[in-house]
């Protein structure tokens, strides 16, 4: 048997540790930026683990009842959650039809994650399934200390950060680098999945994350949050500010986390309603030029 290794991460100041063969460890190099020495802290103030193995095969799931399966974009993962009395099981597929390559059975206070691939599997998957069972993980174990996960772009400029908001296809990554050309000392923070949190003194402050989607951007800081802007395109630029009610709609569908599962939610719905009262939030409907990055600015300066 292949000796595990463990490795501790510290991600928007929450710390949890990853443990198994090192080859599939060292695969997830976006990680790696965001490691801290596993003696740095105590069992105790790690907010989940997470144990990795293989198998020859996924049988037949016994002892859990489905629960529910997010399979709403064909290009996006499938998964499959099922629910017992002592935990969960999240069996995950790298899209929508394709047969599921790993499986995550989670304690109830989903502090504890067994992660499951099939043997064989190559490291490019292995770093899907690791990346997967973090963020999922992440996203659940953190739901009550005022923290987000965020599909967003994060552009900070002048040591505040913007958030930029939209559905798929709306132009985050491009605002953001209407920023960055527009505005040279701009740089980008994340440009998918940001981590929000909201410190005991209630400031908003923005975290880099080992997940940016398609663009390797992993920053290992945090900024204060000048704004959030909802994005539309538009045939002009104008930008105005979002009523509390709709603000929260939006973060609510643009944070990561399955709505479903109750046991979170509380938490999330915290976290939103101070984020919404203590952040300025706009929506910007815009084109995809400078013009639209200097509208932004002069509206959250």
């Amino acid at each position: 048997m292949t000796e595990k290794t463990t490795y501790t991460y510290r991600v928007a100041e929450q710390v949890f540790s990853i443990s198994g063969d090192e080859r599939w460890l060292m695969a997830a190099s976006n990680l790696a930026p965001f490691r801290v020495p596993n003696d740095a802290y105590a069992d105790a103030d790690r907010r989940f683990a997470i144990t990795m193995q293989s198998a020859e095969s996924f049988g037949a799931v016994v002892g859990f009842t489905h629960f529910f399966t997010d399979n709403n974009e064909a290009d996006m993962p499938r998964i499959e959650v099922y629910k017992s009395e002592s935990g969960w099981l999240f069996r995950v597929a790298q899209v929508a039809d394709a047969p599921t390559c790993c499986e995550i059975r989670m304690s109830k206070d989903f502090r504890q994650a067994t992660l499951t691939v099939l043997s064989g599997t190559n490291l490019s998957a292995f770093r899907f399934a690791i990346d997967n069972a973090a963020m999922l993980l992440f996203a659940f174990a953190t739901a009550h200390h005022g923290i987000l996960e965020m599909h967003a772009s994060v552009v900070v400029h002048e040591g505040k950060a913007r958030l930029f908001l939209g559905h798929s296809g709306t132009g985050k990554s491009t605002h953001a680098r209407q920023w960055l050309a527009q505005y040279h000392t701009a740089y980008l923070l994340n440009d998918d999945n940001p981590i929000l949190r909201v410190d005991e003194q209630g400031q908003v402050w923005v975290y880099g994350s080992p997940w940016s989607g398609k663009t390797p951007c992993y920053r290992n800081e945090r900024v204060p949050v000048a704004a959030i802007v909802q994005l539309e395109q538009a045939p002009q630029n104008e930008i105005q500010p979002l009523a509390p009610t709709q603000a929260y709609a939006y973060m609510l569908s643009s944070c990561s986390g399955m709505k479903v599962l109750h046991e979170a939610m509380d938490g999330l719905h915290d976290t939103i309603s101070k984020i919404v009262l203590g952040v300025k939030m706009l929506k910007l409907r815009c084109l995809p030029d400078k013009a639209a990055a200097e509208l932004c600015y002069n509206a959250t300066t």
